[in-house]
């Protein structure tokens, strides 16, 4: 079908050609004869028309002489290509049989090794099965065996049991102990080595860690206090007013005292005016009081005016110059530690500290050292410095009205510095350097640490004799409380105590006890500043005579 197709297509072909050339010639010649008569012009289209139809017949033979030439041609391809196609299809089936009989013979020998393996299993399990039938007569066996020997062991534990028993009443009768009082021992001797063990490790780890604490501290401290000058102010309740002579205390006396009762009605101080040459002493437990007839009777002197009316005027007058100079002073203490936003009222209670004294150590002075012992270790620790300055600053602001007002000096600080406007972090720092309150901030403790150094340095404060006794004397009763003291001695002004120990009662661990109980009973039962150190000494001493 394919060739018949191609033959009409050439036919098709070649009759298109010959009459498109026909149509050429015929055109070419319509032109040049154009000039002809119309019967030349006919007999020369019927000669054309003729031509073409002989052209044309003959080009058609021609072209079914090669369209059967091709046509044989292309039936002796097809011929061959389809002998082609049928070796090939040949070759192809004898090569998949053989290797589908390849293929097969591969099955059969794996089915075949496959069954010899299945086989050589089975007899293995076979073997297996026996193997297990026979170790399973075997362990049979030994449970029989174990069974008659648990039976025997529990027949020999019941006979020991009772053997321990009787063992046990004849040492609780030999030893006139029962098994709950021998326990008992037990469990104490127990309790008391694992209390040594403990106590050894817990040394050993304190002494490391305050070795390595008493490095850091010394270095904060240190850096803190190596800047701190202060001067030691003692303690006193009185004031002296030097005279020019002796003449002088008659005038301040006056006519039957009323001169010297008009000052002690003004200020409010008593007068005392003894034996002692060219000096009047004026006495208060408020120094500001005392300041105010300190000043006035100094001022009357100088005027030389003294009468009832002029006493008064000069003590109004006093009383008013010393408001602007305690101003004048908190103002200086304020700027001089960094701070002049301070309300203007604090101003006022802190020039009031200048004259208040706490165990022989000024009020104002202490406040200052305070705040630069907190700002130096807040920048050492990296805390805020100058919220800890501040706070320092401000922590025995109360002192200043605690003989006028009701309440620690803790509360009235609180009370003022909520009514200035101060800030809350440093309310807070300042109220817990008396362990009133907990420590929520690192310059709360600082400003406590910065109290007990300020207060507790030698020098720093003069403590009645009376109290500084009971001290040594509390210390020293509750060293000797404990079992094995045979001496105790409170040194350093109170500040160590060390305890003398039986070597015979005491080991080393038990004085390392003994040593924390006391300074925990010291912590609970005693106020004192700074720190107390307890130390006990154990020794052993061999003594011979020579006769």
């Amino acid at each position: 079908m394919n060739t018949n197709t191609l033959i009409f297509g050439l036919l098709i072909f070649g009759l298109l050609v010959l009459a498109v050339s026909a149509l050429v010639a015929l055109n070419q010649k319509k032109n040049a004869s154009s000039a002809l008569s119309e019967e030349a012009k006919a007999k020369l289209r019927q000669d054309l028309e003729d031509e073409l139809k002989s052209k044309a017949a003959r080009q058609i033979t021609e072209a079914a002489k090669q369209a059967d030439l091709l046509r044989e041609k292309v039936r002796l391809e097809v011929e061959a290509m389809k002998k082609d196609a049928e070796l090939k299809s040949k070759d192809l089936a004898l090569t998949a049989r053989s290797e589908m009989e390849k293929q097969l013979s591969e099955r059969q020998n794996t089915l075949a090794a496959q069954e010899k393996r299945a086989l050589q299993k089975e007899e293995t399990l076979d073997k297996k099965t026996q193997t297990l039938e026979q170790k399973e007569k075997e362990i049979e066996i030994e449970r029989e065996k174990r069974q008659k020997e648990n039976e025997r062991l529990e027949a020999m534990k019941q006979e020991a049991k009772q053997l321990v028993e009787q063992q046990q009443k004849k040492l609780e009768s030999i030893a006139n102990l029962t098994r709950d009082d021998a326990r008992k021992e037990l469990m104490e001797q127990l309790e008391h080595d694992a209390k040594m063990d403990a106590s050894k490790l817990v040394r050993r780890i304190e002494e490391e860690a305050t070795e390595e604490a008493q490095k850091k501290a010394r270095w904060t401290i240190g850096a803190a206090i190596q800047r701190i000058a202060s001067d030691v102010v003692t303690e006193t309740a009185v004031g002296s007013i030097q005279l020019a002579s002796d003449d002088l205390k008659g005038r301040i006396i006056g006519k039957e005292g009323r001169n010297i009762r008009a000052l002690e009605k003004a200020t409010g101080c008593d007068l005392i005016v003894d034996e002692t040459p060219e000096t009047i002493v004026v006495s208060s437990f408020d120094p500001i009081r005392r300041e105010v007839a300190r000043q006035a009777v100094e001022l009357l002197l100088a005027d030389g005016r003294i009468h009832p009316a002029r006493i008064e005027e000069v003590v109004e007058k006093v009383k008013v110059d010393l408001d602007i100079k305690l101003k004048e002073i908190g103002e200086a203490a304020a700027i001089e530690l960094g701070f002049p936003d301070v309300h203007p009222k604090l101003h006022k209670l802190l020039g009031r500290l200048n004259y208040r004294h706490s165990y022989g150590q000024n009020v104002l002075e202490h406040t200052k050292e305070v705040a630069h012992i907190a700002e130096y270790m807040a920048g050492e620790m990296g805390a805020d410095p100058i919220l800890a300055r501040r706070a320092g600053l401000f922590h025995d602001i109360g002192k200043a009205v605690d003989r006028e007002v009701e309440g620690t000096h803790i509360e009235l600080g609180m009370q003022l510095l909520q009514r200035y406007g101060e800030k809350e972090a440093v309310i807070h720092a300042m109220s817990c350097h008396h362990g009133d309150f907990e420590p929520r901030t690192v310059e709360a403790m600082l400003i406590t640490a910065s109290d007990a150094l300020s207060a507790a340095r030698p020098g720093a404060r003069r403590e009645m004799l009376s109290t500084y006794v009971k001290r040594l004397e509390q210390l020293e009763v509750i060293a000797n409380s404990y079992q094995g003291v045979q001496k105790s001695f409170a040194l350093q002004a109170g500040r160590e105590i060390r305890i003398m120990v039986d070597a015979g009662k005491v080991n080393d661990d038990q004085a390392f006890w003994i040593a924390k109980d006391v300074s925990k009973r010291i912590e609970n039962e005693m106020q004192f500043p700074g720190q107390i150190k307890v130390t006990v000494m154990r020794e052993t001493r061999a003594v011979e005579f020579a006769r």
